[in-house]
């Protein structure tokens, strides 16, 4: 199937939807939970955590396109969630009855390209604003939005990718190995040490902010701010040879609202908010890296924006680590665990795409 064999029509966005706000909510207000809270967020489908709605709330419905006023990203809802409300930026719902899973993906699509390049925080979109912006979308023969070609279109789209993911998968088993026999971390001697003692060196980003560089989403290089989200990425980036970082590389995020104190690993190079420390040695790899920084994490919540995590902190902040018999950090076993566990992953992401 093809776009361009299609005739396509503007429509207003007020014609097709009913378009509604959420109540006033704040995440910050939830237990963590089964239920997606979803914000003005770009990416993963726009859901900031998983809460534990309150007594008696009432969940926002399923089947809608949320829409953030900030930045115009759309994602099509197909659970029950919690839309943050209450301000400005509180995200948009759009209801439509002849709308599914498939034809709603295909329609928020049109609708990020409409209200990507016109929503900012200085020009935010709103209720009554949104009703009058035009999206395109094919039409059948009475000239109404085809609904059956955007859903059989987005089913052939899907197909394809799962094939891909599928063999994706299997590629990542034959690396990964796994299959080892490890005695359960519960049984693992662990020990405390420093930070600055286990790594060889630490370098900061060094760019002065994102503003400063040229987006480049095609082939540029990762952008790593001040956020432990989407492992660290903001955006893509022209390169700077002055700004390259190499790869291989844990960052501790020393700043930034709700992400001061955590860590992430970065295997490729990359360019970077100098709000990030990044440590070096020679034992480190994607694997140990990956059991690193889940164990860093375990001392975050000390951390904010208003206690940064300075240099001269991060050196003498302590993380428990596995040992071997000589009392040294256990770097064959993290990696081997991490092994173990990332082949477990793949291995239920198979079994659950070819029950799809």
């Amino acid at each position: 199937m093809k776009l361009n064999d299609r005739e396509w029509c503007v429509f207003l966005i007020g014609d097709l939807f009913s378009v509604k706000r959420p109540p006033a909510r704040n995440k910050d207000n939830y237990e963590v939970g089964d239920i997606p809270f979803v914000a003005s967020g770009s990416v993963n489908n726009g859901v900031m955590k998983c809460c534990k709605p309150l007594e008696d709330e009432k969940l926002d419905e399923a089947g809608c396109i949320t829409v953030s006023p900030v930045d115009g990203s759309a994602f099509y809802q197909p659970y029950p969630f919690l839309g943050r409300g209450g301000a400005g930026s509180s995200v948009l719902m759009l209801y439509a009855d002849n709308m599914n899973l498939y034809s709603g993906q295909f329609i928020a699509k049109m609708i990020s390209n409409t209200c990507a390049c016109k929503y900012t925080y200085g020009h935010m979109g709103n209720k009554d604003g949104i009703k009058r912006e035009r999206i395109m979308l094919p039409i059948d023969e009475n000239n109404n939005p085809d609904y059956q070609f955007m859903e059989d279109y987005v089913k052939e789209l899907m197909a394809r990718k799962r094939e891909q993911y599928l063999d994706y998968c299997k590629e990542q088993l034959k690396i990964f190995g796994g299959g080892y026999s490890l005695i359960p971390l519960a049984d693992k001697h662990w020990k405390s040490f420093f930070i600055g003692e286990i790594f060889d060196y630490f370098v900061p980003g060094k760019s002065k902010g994102l503003n400063h560089l040229t987006e480049d989403v095609v082939s540029g290089k990762s952008y790593i701010g001040a956020t432990n989200r989407n492992n660290g990425v903001l955006s893509f980036v022209q390169e700077d040879k002055k700004l390259i970082q190499k790869g291989n590389a844990i960052g501790f995020i020393k700043n930034g609202n709700g992400s001061a104190g955590y860590a992430i690993y970065k295997y490729e190079s990359f360019i970077s908010t100098s709000d990030v420390i990044f440590a070096y040695a020679n034992w480190l790899n994607k694997y140990i890296g990956l059991f690193i920084i889940t164990c860093s994490d375990m001392s975050q919540e000390k951390y904010s924006h208003g206690y940064k995590w300075t240099k001269e902190r991060l050196l003498k902040s302590g993380i428990m680590l596995p040992v071997n018999e000589y009392g040294i950090p256990d770097y064959e076993y993290m990696e081997k665990y991490s092994k173990n566990l990332l082949c477990e992953k793949i291995q239920m992401y198979i079994k659950y795409i070819e029950n799809k």
